[in-house]
């Protein structure tokens, strides 16, 4: 507990300061005459539930059940049920998701495969994007929000497969606390406060805060996880027609990170093949003396909404943002046969990363009509600019005369602490050298302008059609800062989306779509896996499109919403590599996929969220295949093979049963095929099925006792497949129960 105690005065400072300055500023309103109200009263509080009838975000103008899109969402209820800390966690109860692993050009942060492809750079906070490299934590987050195949024309650049949209807590009407005690095995604790306070005349605010450690389960003496958060808010004119929202998030990390097992070894073909070497549970390769992941997120926002008529809202939201992802770690390198030895090269990857965001959005929503036809609109204009700087850092060593980023003993020929054993490592190894931080390298500039229009039109009741255009001026700057060499891209681009509704029956829908997308150069300002280069930089935005097939159904009294849908992405003038100074866009891939999805309650005592997906990868053309040097030949091994990975199959159930009024008892299975790490399909992690469970005793109507009960059959199984050397192991059993209280 010393992070959370060390923490703490800190943590309830910030808190009482909050509250107090918005206590005062209530009592100066008290003489104010309150505007009359012209909302209708918010109905009552529903009972949590597993199924999301609408989505948060205001692009989404219509219901879930009339939108022709896939679209899933990890609600409060399945948060608290599975006691989910991470947004990596949490996306892994949503089947066709799976998680790409860092190096050292691929930033260690968040990185969700969504329908095969990566949407790191299409991660988003309330609608904004917030795509820098960073680990997320759930403590702020009120559900997240999952689309499915290509929709820049809803987010803007990137969103090939798909993109991820966190809904924060923010302030609201009532009085409410809720938060959590919790403790558990392997060192787990954490510590969460979520208060919302209404002072009336219009003015609310709420305040989250956080505090967290635990170490990796199953790995002794090893990976250790330690991060702070506070996230308050205040709204003035709540159910007024001009509304303010002013709020901070603030999330600090300090890790000992963890990258995992190196593959096993081809002594023939002299490269590595295959799966992870058969090493004991839970082993760890790092430094502890050495290693470290130090990250720190700050979002600032203001979002002002006026309601013009009963049926038009002019909304504006500016957002500031700060991140730093800062690192050196261990991976496990294999790369020159080592393992064949009962060795392991502790290669560094290390990246300093600070990046400054603005982004504004304006906004008019609402309903019009033209005859009998009727429309649900979202028209707005964004401006982001981005401005990441990026370096890393070199390591001298004793004994050693050449000063690099970490290429020492690579061999392994020396006993000392840039090698360690395959099947009994020390992570008390004495590290001797010395690391120099290197800032701002690079300096990357992104500006991104657009303008959209999205517009549901009901033609009947059983007909509906839904629009969709935005286009997206983005220009890129990158500045070798040692030398001054600039490079640039400046490119614009139209995408869309087309979808058309049949409503048989009022809680049913069956409907087809076509959606596209556009991946610039530097779609995430160099502060993510989508790296930038002289030799690429003037190649016009990747494109992919989106065909799908569905329908959607809510029954038993709309309590339980089933889905399914076939469809196909493809992903056009991919850039590829031609030689050492040529790229070209030619490269192309495909997934075809079918997914089905339950949500919701079957009996008033019995809830579930089940999915299942089957995603039919190819790359279809990956061009000449290049070495490291530029060396290109024509044949390409990752032709016709499965795309990096993507499943198979996955499948995910989670489902809890009210045993007596105070008593409720859940259970969780999570299923994914075999997925490759390489695009040449020669290195693999098995599937799997890992078994959860949970029981849960209300001790009042305002406390409750949770055990959490996780990986229960202790399964050895690996949730990223790096494309050369490593595979990331997940974690073992672990138990973690919890106090939980709501008032």
């Amino acid at each position: 507990m010393s992070f959370i105690k060390s923490r703490k005065k800190v943590v309830v400072s910030a808190l009482a300061s909050s509250l107090s300055v918005m206590a005062t500023t209530a009592i100066a309103q008290e003489e104010v005459q309150q505007l009359p109200t012209i909302h209708a009263q918010a109905h009552a509080t529903k009972q949590q539930s597993l199924k999301v009838d609408e989505s948060a975000n205001s692009k989404f103008v219509a219901p879930l059940l009339d939108t022709p899109k896939s679209v899933s969402v990890i609600s409060k209820k399945l948060i608290e049920d599975t006691q989910v800390t991470t947004l990596a966690d949490a996306l892994r109860t949503v089947p066709g998701i799976t998680l790409g692993a860092g190096e050292g050009g691929n930033p260690n942060g968040d990185r969700p495969i969504i329908r095969g492809y990566n949407s790191e750079s299409s991660m988003y906070v309330d609608g904004v994007r917030n795509a820098t490299s960073q680990n997320r934590d759930m403590f702020a987050v009120e559900q997240v929000e999952i689309t499915k195949g290509s929709s820049s024309s809803l987010g803007g650049a990137g969103s090939v497969g798909g993109s991820v949209n966190m809904i924060s807590k923010v302030a609201k009407k009532g009085d409410s606390l809720e938060g959590s005690v919790a403790g558990g095995t392997d060192n787990y604790q954490r510590i969460t406060l979520d208060g919302n306070k209404d002072f009336g005349n219009g003015i609310a605010a709420r305040v989250a805060v956080m505090g967290h450690h635990n170490e990796k389960a199953g790995q002794a003496d090893g990976a250790e996880y330690k991060r702070v958060g506070i996230a308050p808010s205040i709204t003035f004119g709540l159910d007024t027609p001009t509304r303010t929202t002013a709020s901070y998030y603030y999330l600090k990390s300090d890790d000992t990170p963890d990258s995992g097992v190196p593959y096993q070894y081809d002594k023939d073909k002299k490269a590595t093949a295959g799966k992870p070497v058969n090493v004991k549970q839970g082993i760890y390769y790092g430094l502890l003396d050495r290693d470290f992941q130090k990250q720190e997120n700050h979002i600032a926002t203001l979002k002002v909404e006026h309601d013009l008529t009963d049926n038009l809202t002019l909304s504006n939201t500016a957002i500031y943002s700060k991140s730093k992802n800062d690192y050196l770690w261990t991976q496990p390198d294999d790369s020159k046969g080592n393992v064949l030895n009962d060795k392991v090269w502790r290669r560094i990857n290390s990246r300093i990363t600070d990046t400054d965001i603005f982004t504004d959005q304006l906004s008019l929503t609402g309903k019009f009509n033209t005859g009998t036809i009727k429309h649900r609109f979202n028209l707005g204009a964004e401006y982001s600019d981005q401005e990441s700087d990026k370096g890393s850092y070199s390591t001298t060593y004793p004994g050693y005369k050449d000063s690099t980023t970490g290429g020492f003993n690579s061999n392994c020929a020396n006993n000392d602490a840039w090698c360690t054993s395959l099947t009994n490592p020390n992570p008390h190894d004495p590290w001797l050298g010395t690391a120099t931080a290197n800032r701002n390298t690079t300096t990357t500039t992104t500006k991104n302008t657009s303008v959209y229009f999205l517009d549901n039109i009901e033609f009947t009741p059983q007909w509906l059609l839904d629009l969709g255009v935005r286009w997206d001026k983005f220009d890129t700057e990158q500045v070798t800062n040692a030398t001054g060499e600039k490079i640039e891209n400046d490119k614009d681009f139209f995408t869309y989306q087309a979808g058309l509704t049949f409503k048989p029956v009022e809680n049913g829908s069956i409907y087809a779509s076509y959606a596209t997308s556009a991946n610039p150069v530097g779609v995430d300002a160099g502060d993510g896996s989508e790296s930038i280069g002289k030799a690429y930089m003037d190649l016009k935005p990747e494109e992919a499109r989106t065909i799908e097939l569905g329908t959607k159904w809510d029954l038993f009294n709309d309590k339980l919403n089933l889905t399914a849908a076939v469809f196909r992405t493809e992903k056009q003038n991919t850039r590829i590599q031609l030689d050492a100074g040529t790229y070209t866009n030619g490269g192309e891939s495909k997934v075809d996929g079918v997914e089905l999805t339950a949500n919701g309650k079957i009996t008033d005592k019995w809830d579930i969220t089940a999915g299942y997906s089957y995603l039919d990868s190819e790359m279809t053309n990956p061009g000449p295949s290049c070495n490291r040097q530029g060396v290109c030949t024509a044949d390409n091994p990752a032709k016709g093979k499965q795309l990096p990975n993507v499943p198979e199959h996955s499948a995910t159930l989670w489902t809890t049963y009210k045993v007596l009024p105070q008593f409720t008892v859940g259970a969780g299975a999570f299923y994914a095929d075999q997925v490759f790490g390489d695009a040449a399909n020669t290195k693999w992690v098995a599937g799997y099925v890992r078994y959860d469970a949970m029981a849960r005793y209300n001790v009042n109507k305002n406390v409750d006792l949770q055990l959490n009960v996780n990986n229960l059959s202790d399964k050895r199984y690996f949730t990223k497949a790096y494309a050369s050397h490593y595979a990331t192991e997940a974690d073992g059993r672990n138990a973690v129960l919890s106090v939980n209280f709501k008032y």
